[in-house]
């Protein structure tokens, strides 16, 4: 009998579509931006209005393709979405690069990748290669070509290096400098000027962001979600969240929609719990989903200490006590490594499109959306 459930949130409470968007613009400004690559072939801003949003995605994803790719391959994190998609083009230009500079060129995949050596390859780029084109598409072609899953996937940008440019690396990973330059620039947009010092530290490289936070698309209706989750409460579920986005972007919306006080404030964990594990224990890293930490500290609760969580024994012995609800193949993996139940909603980015693919993994139950989690409990 069930008795704990954890609930992801994006593609289950929360529209993904936003996290989508503020990904592809990462993706332009690290392309295009003066502060970055300084690419030529299009113009950047911080403030886009919203048909140069809606283009910016369609071109950097490739219609969705790109990111339809990436989730089947169980990659859940934007960071990583947008880490993979850039380090893919600047593989690509440093290719380009090889005839004219040689080994001046390919010894940057030697070393790390941070402002400086971008600023670099920015000065290479614009005297060597004024008309390097962008071929977001073959991203799907050349990965296609591998079997990486999930983290590997990052690492597999390394045999990409090796291919394209003759030099063996080790430079692409979650632990590497231009991952966190990522993820910094990606809070940028996520969380806009007013809001990303108190996440990352600093302000934004580029003001004018004005941030997607209070732009969020609730996937059924907030009311009917309170009336959920205070039903289960009531009916003596626990109730947590295990969600890829970091503390201050979950709390927030939950916070003004009145969602997040049904939870057990002990079982809400995000993102930032995550960076800090991995800080704890690098050798681990990556530990996003489908790593299952995230659900493994919900079902233990925050205040276990992570030497507990990543060392548990999984699978866990009373599974079918433990049932987590989410939209993606990396929520799945995650439930199947921890040996639970799983419910997937059909309210992520493949909308229906997804029960064959949930179908043919023998996902515990399919629900349509959130709301038809009391059916299956009764």
């Amino acid at each position: 009998m069930i008795k704990t459930i954890l609930f992801d949130v994006d593609g289950v409470m929360l529209s993904e579509e936003r996290y989508f968007d503020a990904s592809a613009l990462t993706v332009w400004e690290l392309l295009y931006s003066p502060q970055y690559l300084g690419l030529k072939n299009d113009s950047f801003s911080p403030a886009p209005v919203e048909s140069e949003i809606r283009r910016v995605r369609a071109e950097v994803f490739a219609q969705d393709d790109v990111l339809n790719f990436i989730k089947s391959r169980g990659i859940n994190s934007n960071w990583d979405m947008v880490f993979l998609a850039f380090s893919y083009q600047l593989i690509r230009l440093l290719e380009v690069l090889k005839p004219q500079l040689g080994t001046e060129a390919t010894n940057m995949l030697a070393g790390q990748f941070d402002r400086p050596q971008l600023a670099q390859i920015r000065e290479w780029g614009a005297a060597l290669a004024p008309d390097f084109n962008v071929d977001y598409a073959a991203f799907t072609a050349d990965f296609a070509k591998g079997p990486a899953q999930k983290a590997e996937m990052l690492l597999y940008l390394n045999v990409i290096a090796e291919e394209r440019c003759g030099v063996k690396t080790e430079m692409f990973s979650r632990n590497s400098d231009l991952w966190q330059l990522v993820q910094k620039t990606f809070q940028e947009w996520y969380l806009g000027d007013d809001r990303v010092a108190a996440s990352i530290g600093r302000e934004t490289m580029q003001p004018g962001k004005k941030g997607f936070l209070t732009d969020e698309i609730p996937i059924v209706p907030p009311a009917e979600m309170v009336e959920l989750f205070r039903t289960l409460k009531e009916k003596g579920y626990t109730i947590g969240i295990g969600t890829g986005r970091p503390t201050i972007e979950t709390h927030v919306p939950l916070n003004d929609m009145q969602i997040l006080e049904w939870f057990d404030q002990n079982r809400v964990v995000t993102a930032s719990h995550v960076l800090e594990a991995e800080e704890e224990y690098p050798s681990y890293a990556p530990m996003s989903k489908p790593h299952p930490f995230s659900y493994v500290k919900g079902l233990l609760g925050l205040s276990t200490p992570n030497s507990e969580v990543v060392n548990f024994a999984l699978p866990i012995a009373n599974g079918e006590e433990v049932l987590i609800v989410g939209d993606s193949l990396a929520d799945f993996l995650a439930a199947r490594s921890i040996g639970c139940k799983f419910a997937a909603t059909l309210t992520g980015l493949s909308g229906q499109d997804a029960r064959a693919k949930f179908e043919e993994e023998k996902a515990d139950y399919i629900l349509n959306d959130v709301r038809e989690i009391l059916s299956i409990l009764e």
